[in-house]
């Protein structure tokens, strides 16, 4: 069993690894976890110790067959317990990956699987997230960056890469949220902002939030 700590830094590498090819630097890892990179290398040796993780001194950490596992599990869980909150307790989707951050270390695995069936086996946590099933399986998502849609495409917004509470707040206010259909009516060629229709509204959106909508066309 690890410490809340520990399964903290399993997931900060696991989503580290997720946007990088080959060993996670420790800097890497500092700077999630808001700490110094001496706290790190201390961490990564307990880690190194219970075969959670691949180290090196200077060579970078990986996740061994059971340190991913156990980082895929906490993901799990996390995504699970933001579909609880929003869908039966009306959190917003901004509201509630801090509150997740504390549940996630729920040890049951029963309560977990009780929870799947309860909220109906979801595939995508409120974000738009895939949620891995028990086995550890993400079912795949197709989906597009909304910057890289071209004039006239259309699909609808499947999820965000991007988690912060005022950034999904701005996109509320904009209506840009989950399931809802958006065609492109123009990109301007000076700084790539996009202008597209929402459910019959028009709205514009800089490059910096499109490359963070995704989008299902």
């Amino acid at each position: 069993m690890q410490s809340f700590t520990e399964e903290n830094y399993l997931k900060i590498i696991y989503h580290l690894s997720q946007n990088n090819i080959g060993a996670i630097q420790t800097n890497a890892i500092a700077e999630k976890m808001q700490t110094k990179a001496a706290s790190v290398t201390d961490m990564i040796k307990k880690l190194a110790d219970k075969k959670l993780i691949n180290y090196k001194k200077y060579q970078g950490v990986t996740l061994t067959p059971s340190g991913k596992s156990a980082a895929i599990n906490i993901v799990r869980k996390h995504r699970l317990w933001e579909v609880f909150l929003v869908e039966k307790l009306n959190f917003k989707w901004d509201q509630v990956h801090d509150i997740a951050e504390d549940l996630e270390h729920i040890q049951s695995n029963e309560l977990v699987e009780k929870l799947d069936e309860f909220l109906g086996f979801p595939k995508s946590d409120p974000h738009g997230d895939p949620i891995p099933d028990k086995n550890g399986q993400f079912d795949t998502i197709p989906f597009t960056k909304l910057n890289k849609l071209q004039t006239s495409e259309h699909g609808l917004v499947m999820g965000v890469s991007e988690h912060s509470s005022n950034f999904l707040k701005h996109l509320e206010k904009l209506g840009l949220t989950l399931g809802k259909r958006i065609v492109i009516t123009d990109i301007n060629d000076f700084d790539g902002s996009v202008e597209l229709i929402v459910e019959q509204k028009k709205i514009s959106v800089s490059r910096e939030v499109a490359k963070h909508i995704l989008i299902k066309v």
